[in-house]
């Protein structure tokens, strides 16, 4: 039995909608691959879609600030499932920063190993003028995260 839960940060994706491109064709079947056969009447279709690796959620994977980083395909993907806790700092606005004080404050919820889940509360943002105004983390408190091996 699982303990815990999934939690689905996706946004619905809408061609047409979003800022980084998204295009989705529709195929009849019938009329790609016609040795396949359908029968009269029936709906039986494949879409093309192409898309933008930046469009809707997505992973900012190594790759995409480092040349010689790991791409989504290297990335091992059991570092993307685990444990992980919830930092709400949903109050705060763009621009502002998440200080060493401000994770040390929360350091009794944080165990050695722990993913972290940083809410910022961006998706109230989605689809603005405003999506790429976020909050952010000092230098000073992600060296902390990385160099102890227990987050703060």
């Amino acid at each position: 039995m699982i303990k815990g839960r999934i939690v689905d940060l996706s946004h619905r994706l809408v061609p047409g909608k979003e800022e980084y491109h998204l295009g989705l064709k529709t195929h009849n079947t019938a009329d790609l691959y016609p040795q396949y056969p359908v029968d009269a009447g029936v709906w039986y279709i494949l879409q093309d879609i192409d898309m933008s690796s930046h469009c809707g959620t997505h992973i900012e994977f190594p790759y995409h600030h480092n040349r010689s980083g790991m791409d989504a395909a290297a990335f091992p993907l059991s570092r993307l499932v685990g444990d992980a806790v919830l930092l709400d700092f949903s109050f705060k606005q763009p621009g502002d920063a998440v200080s060493l004080e401000e994770l040390q404050a929360q350091a009794e919820k944080i165990r050695p190993g722990d993913m972290l889940l940083f809410n910022f509360n961006c998706a109230r943002f989605y689809r603005t003028e405003h999506s790429h105004e976020r909050p952010y983390i000092t230098h000073e408190a992600i060296r902390c995260l990385s160099l102890t091996g227990k987050s703060i």
